[in-house]
């Protein structure tokens, strides 16, 4: 993509979180960029039609409202597109992405709750005639990939905890919108709230209290990173003692130019990694040089790993946490 332009650079940079919870948000953030609400509006629609902006919205802390996992099919390379969009075509498939390993076809499952995502699971299974590894979250350390797209880079905000007691199960069909994006028009809240069937202000109220439990990670801008430049992408899988996770994985999360970083499920005989991060560059000598510095870390420094960097993407949208919206 060509390069942004000063206004479209900041309106991604200091709008990937933090959204105002006001009447008229594009209002708010054209007063903050000396624009106007439609300018905003209109910056925002032509970035989301060119693919820059997946949508306005919300990430949803994983294992709240739905259940979901990673997961990844070993595919022979003459059935690479077959199986891929065989996988993209089930509904609660949000992402989908062919990585340099034998484990090649990797995809992110959310589901309503856990039977669902395991039928999901049993279908692809099924159908493809792969077996699926199944790699569920045992605990973040950092899942907010909503980093700066100009200057230096730097540490993430490290995850923090949150309380599932402030969910509902109304909340469901506000959340799964939210994931889908909000709709690019003056007062995005009150024509979600029209179609929840809800007050404006109270639904404002309540985005904001589930974004203070800690179930909404981020509301703001989604930004599509490779269609921004950032190509290089790489998922580092690290094999450790279960002893030695927690702290080795707080200290890749803290390293600038780590992007995501947890803790998953290992597979006996099939899969030893528990702990993983995302380095997402714009050259693959970028991405490196990050991997370099992680493996200097003392918690590191001898572990075994593994690098699989995306070469394809198949799907990105929004996870799926309702039947219906």
């Amino acid at each position: 993509m060509d390069r942004l332009d000063p206004l479209d650079a900041r309106l991604l940079d200091e709008f990937q979180r933090d959204l105002p919870l006001v009447e008229r948000p594009f209002a708010e953030i054209g007063g903050r960029l000396g624009l106007d609400e439609a300018a905003v509006l209109a910056r925002l629609t032509r970035l989301q039609a060119t693919g820059a902006v997946a949508r306005v919205g919300a990430t949803v802390r994983p294992n709240t409202a739905g259940a979901s996992t990673l997961a990844a099919l070993a595919v022979p390379e003459a059935r690479i597109d077959e199986v891929a969009e065989l996988v993209g075509a089930e509904p609660g498939v949000n992402h989908s992405y062919l990585r340099e390993d034998h484990w090649n076809l990797w995809f992110v499952a959310t589901a309503p709750d856990g039977p669902a995502l395991q039928a999901m699971l049993d279908r692809i299974g099924a159908r493809s005639g792969l077996q699926v590894l199944d790699l569920r979250l045992v605990q973040p350390f950092n899942i907010d990939l909503g980093f700066r797209l100009t200057g230096q880079p730097a540490t993430m905000a490290r995850a923090t905890g949150h309380d599932l007691s402030a969910l509902t199960e109304a909340d469901r069909p506000l959340l799964h919108r939210l994931s889908q994006g909000l709709p690019l028009v003056a007062r995005p809240y009150a024509a979600l709230a029209e179609a929840l069937q809800r007050d404006e202000a109270g639904l404002c109220d309540r985005i904001g209290l589930l974004i203070g439990a800690g179930v909404i990670s981020r509301l703001g801008v989604i930004v599509r990173h490779r269609a921004l430049g950032w190509t290089a992408n790489a998922m580092v899988v690290w094999t450790l003692p279960e002893d030695r996770i927690a702290e080795a994985g707080a200290a890749l999360a803290a390293l600038p130019g780590v992007t995501l970083c947890y803790q998953r499920r290992t597979v006996p005989g099939v899969w030893p990694y528990g702990l993983y991060c995302m380095i997402h560059a714009r050259t693959r000598d970028e991405a490196l040089a990050v991997l370099a510095r992680a493996r200097c870390l003392p918690g590191l420094s001898a572990a075994a790993h593994r690098v699989l960097f995306s070469t394809r993407c198949f799907k990105q949208s929004g996870a799926r946490l309702a039947e219906a919206a």
